[in-house]
Formats: C-alpha cells, sequence, structure tokens
C-alpha cells in the first residue's frame, strides 16, 4: 500500500506525518487526542519545549490508557461470568413442577347456597309485594 503525508498539529505546532492510504482518519483522530493532552499541558505550564510537551501529553493518554483497560477487562470479566451463568441457567433441567391443591368447594355447600338464595329471593318478592298492597 502506498503512503501519504498529512499535517497534523500538536500543541500548536505542526508536524508532517507518514502514514498507510485510508488511515488518514485515525491520524487525525489520534493526533486531536494527542492535541487536547497538549494543549492541557500548555494551558497549566505555558510555553515548554517540544520534546517534553509531547512526552507529557503522550503519558496523560498513557495514563488514561491504562484506566481504560483496566476497566475493559473488568467488564469483559463479568461478561465472561454472567456467560457463564446463562449457559448454566439454559443448560439446566427444567424445575420439577409444584403440585398445586386448589380447594373445591363441596356439592352440598353449593346446594345449600342455592336454596338459602331461593329462599332470599321468594322472601324479598313476598316483601315487595306487601309493599305494593299497603301503598
Amino acid at each position: 500500500m502506498a503512503q501519504t503525508e498529512i499535517e497534523i498539529t500538536i500543541g500548536g505546532r505542526s508536524f508532517e506525518v507518514a502514514c498507510q492510504e485510508g488511515e488518514e482518519q485515525y491520524l487525525h483522530a489520534a493526533a486531536r487526542m494527542l492535541d487536547n493532552e497538549a494543549s492541557v499541558l500548555i494551558d497549566q505550564i505555558g510555553r515548554i519545549p517540544e520534546s517534553r510537551m509531547l512526552l507529557m501529553a503522550g503519558l496523560m493518554l498513557a495514563d488514561r490508557t491504562v484506566g481504560l483497560e483496566e476497566r475493559l477487562r473488568e467488564a469483559e470479566d463479568r461478561i465472561e461470568t454472567l456467560s457463564t451463568e446463562l449457559t448454566e441457567l439454559r443448560d439446566a433441567p427444567p424445575p420439577e413442577p409444584e403440585r398445586v391443591e386448589v380447594p373445591v368447594i363441596p356439592d352440598s355447600v353449593t346446594e345449600a347456597f342455592a336454596e338459602l338464595t331461593a329462599r332470599a329471593e321468594a322472601l324479598a318478592d313476598a316483601l315487595e309485594e306487601k309493599a305494593r298492597a299497603s301503598s
């Protein structure tokens, strides 16, 4: 693959850098990250030698990268644990069906309620007739 020369700016200083064709966007993104760190240093310290600025900005990015790698390892470990749990749950036999007893109302109780209902309706009818007769 052919190489391409591009210009990047870090800490207010321009640099010519070579990269493979098609990788320009990645180099520009990396340069922006380094420039952001260098800008913080320049704001805090003021003008510093180019080599020191690049070293310090690189170390700041490396520190951030180490932290992100640690978080990534923790996330990967958590994913592994959850994946193992999920596999175990999928491979586990289904739980035994649970026996549930539903109380059944005996026919004699149902018949007694039906008889009481009929009596209550008869009494209600008789009261309505008496109320109509007295009006």
